[in-house]
Parts: structure tokens; sequence; C-alpha cells
């Protein structure tokens, strides 16, 4: 999981505005790893509710979710501010499939299956994403990374970012947009 910004301490409701986009954003902006997450759960919580706000330039490494229980690794994401690709990857880390998520639309949220290998790229400044998944949160066991991928902060990790958001730019050339 990415560091997460402090949560409020518990009360009767959380409001998720523009106040705390903004806020959530520009410490984002100051990361190192150009994304941070605000966590609306307790780590032993069933259920992770959080926002994940990227910055063009983060480097998501390839990932998958298991869980002891078949069906409790599922992943959703919905955009709630600006665009983010997800690449789907195949376990020789070729991508296979690449969708566009924009709160703008036509697709705002995708709901990813356990066990699929994938990674996310910033499409836009201050993305900001709206992620649900099984919880409670295990540090050691979250994440399966896929093996041949670049660790955070090196040169290579930056260069095969650059290289998937350029993706995104190819497919919106042959669309036309």
């Amino acid at each position: 999981m990415d560091s997460a910004a402090s949560s409020p301490a518990p009360s009767p409701l959380q409001r998720i505005d523009q106040t705390l986009f903004d806020t959530v954003a520009a410490a984002a902006a100051g990361s190192p790893r150009r994304r941070l997450n605000y966590n609306f759960h307790a780590p032993s919580d069933r259920v992770q509710r959080f926002l994940n706000v990227l910055q063009p330039g983060t480097y998501v490494r390839p990932h998958r979710h298991l869980r002891e229980r078949p069906g409790e690794g599922f992943e959703c994401f919905l955009v709630l501010q600006g665009a983010v690709g997800l690449l789907l990857l195949d376990g020789r880390g070729l991508v296979f499939q690449r969708e566009r998520i924009s709160a703008a639309g036509p697709v705002r949220g995708i709901e990813l299956a356990e066990g699929v290998i994938h990674t996310l790229v910033a499409l836009s400044a201050d993305a900001v994403l709206m992620e649900i998944k099984q919880g409670p949160y295990q540090p050691a066991a979250d994440k399966d990374f896929l093996a041949g991928f670049p660790p955070e902060g090196t040169e290579a990790a930056a260069r095969q970012e650059a290289e998937w958001r350029a993706l995104f730019v190819e497919q919106a050339e042959a669309c036309g947009t």
C-alpha cells in the first residue's frame, strides 16, 4: 500500500470534497513516490476504502492481489478527478489490455478480478481514485509483485512508467482525440 496521509479521527461522516482532493494532491506532488493514499479505513477493517492520488511520473510496480479465500482479491477503482490508465499484463509482463479511466468518462471505474496483474499510470495531474478492496490490510501479503520489473525509485522504473504512459498517448492519437 502506498504511504497514507493521516486520516481524521472517526466521526459520523467524512466529506469527500475538493478541499480533501487538493490537500492530498499537494502532498502527493511533494512526495518522492508522486502518489499518496488517504485512508477511510483502519488497517483491521474488513473493507479497505481509500483515495489514491496519483501524479504523472508515479511508478506502480506490476502486481496482483491474492487472498486466502477465493474472490477476496478483487480491487475496485473509481476515478473522481482527472484520468488514469490501467494496464493489464500477462505473466511474462506483456501488456494485453489498456483502459483509460476518467472522471469525465466514458469509463469512470473498473472492478478488477482477483489475480489479475496490473499497474496504473497517472494521465493527468492530481488524479484521484477511490479504491475499495477486501481487508484487513496485511502489508506482507497485500501485493504479489511480478518479477522482472524494477523497484520504485530507480531510473529504470522512471523509464518504464514513461513507456507505459506513452501507450495512452498513442491510443488517444489513434482514436483522433
